[in-house]
């Protein structure tokens, strides 16, 4: 009898109070966004955008059927994800130059991302507003440097500028760092990892959120890049746990895309 206790304790520690099923039901949504994504990448854009779609409709009717349960965190941050991906294939953004697709795509992001904290009802300070700690903050955003140069050596990109001259890169930089780096933090380590914590537990939180993150760089088409990109993720989530603050991670992030997109493409 008490070891049976210990195993539910242990569970618990592990998992939360979510029971099995809500296990089974967070993972498999998981694996029908990574099919999604699969499909996009390798097969048919037209049917991976129309499953994400029915994907964000059955997340937001789950997130209203267990509403009055008070559990709705997760389904609702989860509806994220494939809206990021609904808006990067279905804007009319032929013929704008590649950084202006940021900036319009990641808008109707910070929306809907604040309409998500909004209704799970979290403060600022719980999805990582916080300017607190930032001395360490800017020596965490130094990590982008080396994790740019990694991720350039796996995916080998095209450069975004013609030169490193402060006026042609200093705007895309800028974007990198608000549209990539605060952005994907606000809704992974800010929203997605706090809803995923408050449903069902820390070790669970970090695991899944770091899983979804990373698959949605499958249609970089390299899976060494999608296992780079699960490592970071499991990275920035746990220094986001340490620090409470996405602001270092956020820079770290957008040097990262800047070290990938802006300085290594030109150097070497």
């Amino acid at each position: 009898m008490r070891r049976t206790t210990e195993l539910k304790n242990d569970w618990q520690r592990l998992f939360g109070q979510a029971g099995n099923r809500a296990l089974i039901v967070y993972w498999l949504y998981g694996l029908a966004i990574t099919a999604a994504e699969i499909i996009v990448a390798y097969g048919s854009v037209k049917t991976g955008i129309i499953l994400h779609i029915l994907l964000l409709g059955a997340l937001l009717a789950h997130s209203a059927w267990v509403f009055h349960r008070g559990v709705p965190w997760l389904f609702l941050a989860l509806t994220l994800a494939p809206l990021t991906r609904i808006l990067s294939l279905s804007m009319p953004l032929g013929g704008i130059p590649p950084v202006y697709w940021y900036v319009a795509i990641s808008a109707p992001l910070f929306a809907a991302a604040a309409g998500v904290m909004r209704v799970a009802g979290f403060a600022p300070g719980e999805v990582g507003f916080t300017l607190r700690n930032l001395p360490v903050q800017f020596l965490i955003a130094l990590i982008g440097l080396p994790l740019g140069f990694i991720e350039f050596i796996i995916l080998k990109p095209r450069p975004m500028v013609t030169s490193l001259a402060p006026a042609e890169i200093w705007f895309p930089a800028l974007v990198f760092i608000v549209c990539t780096g605060l952005l994907e933090e606000f809704v992974f380590r800010g929203v997605m990892y706090r809803a995923a914590l408050k449903a069902v537990g820390d070790k669970f939180a970090l695991v899944y959120v770091s899983c979804i993150f990373a698959v949605l760089h499958i249609t970089h088409l390299s899976l060494w890049d999608v296992v780079f990109v699960f490592a970071v993720a499991l990275l920035f989530t746990k220094i986001f746990a340490w620090q409470k603050s996405i602001v270092g991670v956020s820079l770290a992030h957008g040097l990262t895309n800047i070290t990938l997109y802006l300085i290594c493409p030109l150097i070497f």
